[in-house]
């Protein structure tokens, strides 16, 4: 296993917390949803695997700012007549 230093990390992102904030993001990536590692596993944790894609550069502070693949972005829908058309009850006192 190769040593990761903070500072080679700290060349693809801003600053320490935005490594923290994209390195778990990542972690969570690989062991929750099940995403694929971009290297080599190696038999390391998910936050070991995070940081070494964060210094080789191959993921960056844009993963912050991803839609998550099961969702989907729509328009609000509008209401039905029938509750559109019932009066607000008051609540009981």
């Amino acid at each position: 296993m190769a040593r990761i230093t903070v500072e080679d990390c700290l060349d693809h992102v801003d600053n320490r917390f935005e490594l923290v904030m994209v390195g778990s993001k990542r972690a969570r990536q690989i062991a929750i949803e099940g995403r694929p590692a971009l290297v080599d596993e190696e038999n390391d944790k998910p936050t070991v695997i995070a940081l070494r894609e964060i210094e080789q550069g191959l993921v960056t502070a844009a993963i912050l700012t991803e839609i998550p693949q099961d969702y989907e972005i729509v328009d609000a829908v509008p209401e039905t007549e029938e509750a559109s058309t019932e009066a607000p009850q008051e609540p009981a006192i």
